[in-house]
């Protein structure tokens, strides 16, 4: 038993360090220094941060939910200028519209991590079956993370779809690994147009990237604006809040129809806010976007912060009295549910 032990923690360590990215290599911007990605204006976290959150954690109640409700099947295609969004788990949605079938940062995964048993174990099951989902015809990729980029999901819509993947900067290695398709890597504000009804802008966010132990940051970070005959869409991805939020709503060009924007790993904030941003954060990132409608996302299904599980939804309805804002203006979505948009 005692040699047991110290072989499941080597290997563990070892598939962490394994499982590094392979560095980017471009020139240098603002937010590349030629061997990282920075965020601008933001000091790095420590170490020793890390450490004191992990020594002092306050994990609010997460019970676990496996009966959770689970979506009948979507409709093949939405046609027109109507777009019915599903949400599937934290920052995974089906997006449908003009005839398009596009998923944000899918995970079907049981765990997300370096191997089916290292990793965060899923609270609640996805809010879609994968084998009832439609044809699958474009994936965005927002960043490295295992809760966001999970290559068992990947790997399954590359047989069953073969979808084009889009990526930001370094990250295209990773669906290509597994025979998927891409398309250019894209940089803060390049702009791709995918077919004649897609056009997408990679957006700034706030956020950090490794996939093990000594790859941190070297491979982009973003969200994107989805221009479609329905609108402007925005997805965030994962963000802490910024003044980016401000020049986002600038750089769509016109009104954001639909926002998605994360409300959820926010605990304690002291830790989390350069990162990951809050309920009240979001309500903020909501009115500097000007945008016209929200849902929240990256919530309720990884407890990665301390934040039980249903603080996001509480403390975001909290944040919208404070500002007066209507309720069904940041709708908090239910896995499994289509929502309709017109």
């Amino acid at each position: 038993m005692h040699t047991v032990l110290p072989l499941i923690f080597v290997s563990s360590l070892f598939l962490i360090v394994s499982a590094c990215a392979p560095r980017y290599k471009g020139p240098i911007t603002d937010h590349f220094n030629g061997k990282k990605f920075v965020n601008p204006g933001m000091p790095e976290r420590t170490s020793g941060g890390v450490l004191k959150w992990l020594l002092h954690r306050d994990k609010g109640p997460w019970p676990e939910q496996p009966d959770a409700f689970v979506g009948a099947k979507p409709a093949t295609r939405i046609e027109g200028d109507s777009l019915v969004l599903t949400f599937v788990n934290h920052s995974t949605f089906l997006i449908q519209t003009n005839g398009l079938n596009i998923l944000t940062d899918p995970v079907w995964s049981k765990r997300v991590g370096p191997t089916s048993w290292l990793g965060i174990k899923r609270k609640r099951p996805p809010g879609l079956r994968f084998e009832e989902l439609p044809p699958i015809d474009v994936v965005l990729l927002s960043h490295n993370h295992y809760d966001h980029l999970d290559l068992p999901t990947i790997k399954k819509l590359v047989k069953a779809f073969n979808p084009l993947f889009v990526t930001p900067l370094g990250v295209s290695y990773l669906p290509k690994s597994v025979g998927g398709r891409t398309t250019r890597e894209l940089d803060w504000n390049d702009t791709l147009q995918v077919n004649e009804k897609l056009r997408l802008s990679c957006t700034q966010a706030q956020h950090f990237s490794n996939r093990g132990m000594g790859d941190r940051d070297e491979t982009l970070w973003c969200g994107y604006l989805l221009h479609t005959s329905f609108g402007t869409t925005y997805f965030c991805g994962d963000s802490g809040y910024g003044p980016h939020f401000k020049k986002i709503g600038e750089q769509a060009g016109a009104p954001i129809k639909l926002a998605l924007l994360p409300i959820g790993s926010y605990r304690p904030e002291w830790f989390m806010a350069p990162v990951h941003v809050s309920p009240a954060g979001a309500v903020q990132a909501f009115m500097d976007l000007n945008a016209i409608q929200a849902v929240g996302i990256h919530f309720g299904t990884f407890q990665q912060g301390d934040d039980g599980l249903f603080e996001p939804a509480d403390d975001l309805r909290k944040s919208l009295r404070e500002k007066k804002i209507p309720e069904e203006k940041f709708l908090v979505p239910k896995e499994g549910h289509p929502m309709v948009f017109k």
